[in-house]
């Protein structure tokens, strides 16, 4: 029977060559040099910050960033998409494209909270291959393809690159259980059985943002729950869980980013965290 997770599975959904992907990963690793520079340059310094028409914060280094991505992917992969949270999408039809979040936890940026980040993935004919988040307040980078294992680099790692593999707990009781937001998922209305969850974990905090999911990646935590997401938000941490060997999906199992839920779990409980969530019990109305 084939597993339905660990880095042998993830391996099957390569859809290029091991040197396209690598390709792809030391590209985006290169260009954050100068996005990091420039994510750098503002915090907790000049920012401009506006409101977009869906009333979530901008600031001018999501828009430098992204236009700085968008234009080196255009020089080096000129056939490629772009799906991007700032600028929309470029070359629709593309089999390969680019999803960009230039500043993933602009809220955090806002208030000087050093946990945010510029995620970068490719996607191939609907599948994620690669991506590479870079937390330049941090000092810290994390990057994956399929087939080539989940890395990081920096802060209180190595400076030179470890690879990463979720924990082997396998039981909710003993496992810490991170989350965006409570309230949000609350009133988001597709997980009635949340307060259960996380009445049965060990320990629970409000790790948010790409930072929970290299956390589950890393083994210092085994579910990462959040809702009311967009694609950016998620596709970078959904290549880096599942080669580190977790399972990442959304609340109804399914293997994808566009349905505005996600899970991410070490594997070994993602089945169990699914029902749990999804169970309408007198627990979960609390």
């Amino acid at each position: 029977m084939t597993a339905e997770f660990g880095p042998e599975w993830s391996a099957g959904f390569r859809r290029g060559s091991e040197g396209e992907l690598r390709g792809w990963v030391e590209a985006a690793l290169a260009w954050c040099e100068a996005t990091d520079e420039i994510a750098m340059r503002h915090f907790r310094r000049d920012l401009e910050i506006t409101r977009k028409p869906d009333a979530t914060f901008v600031t001018q280094a999501d828009t430098s960033v992204e236009r700085l991505l968008r234009e080196r992917i255009a020089e080096s992969y000129p056939d490629h998409g772009v799906l991007g949270e700032e600028f929309g999408t470029d070359a629709e039809g593309a089999s390969t494209r680019w999803i960009v979040d230039p500043i993933d936890g602009t809220h955090n940026y806002l208030r000087g909270v050093p946990l945010f980040a510029t995620l970068i993935a490719v996607e191939r004919d609907g599948e994620l291959q690669a991506s590479v988040v870079s937390a330049p307040a941090l000092g810290m980078r994390w990057w994956a393809w399929r087939g080539g294992g989940s890395w990081v680099r920096g802060g209180w790692w190595s400076s030179s690159p470890q690879r990463l593999r979720v924990s082997g707990i396998a039981t909710i009781e003993e496992a810490q259980v991170l989350y965006a937001s409570a309230n949000e998922l609350e009133s988001y209305g597709r997980a009635p059985g949340w307060r259960v969850l996380l009445a049965r974990a060990w320990r629970e905090r409000g790790f948010g943002d790409f930072w929970g999911y290299t956390l589950v990646a890393e083994a210092a935590a085994e579910i990462m729950v959040e809702s009311d997401l967009s694609p950016w938000d998620a596709a970078a941490p959904f290549v880096l869980v599942e080669e580190a060997g977790g399972r990442a999906t959304d609340f109804d199992g399914n293997r994808s980013v566009y349905n505005r839920t996600f899970l991410a779990t070490n594997g070994r409980l993602h089945d169990e965290v699914l029902a749990v969530l999804s169970a309408r019990t007198e627990g979960s109305a609390r």
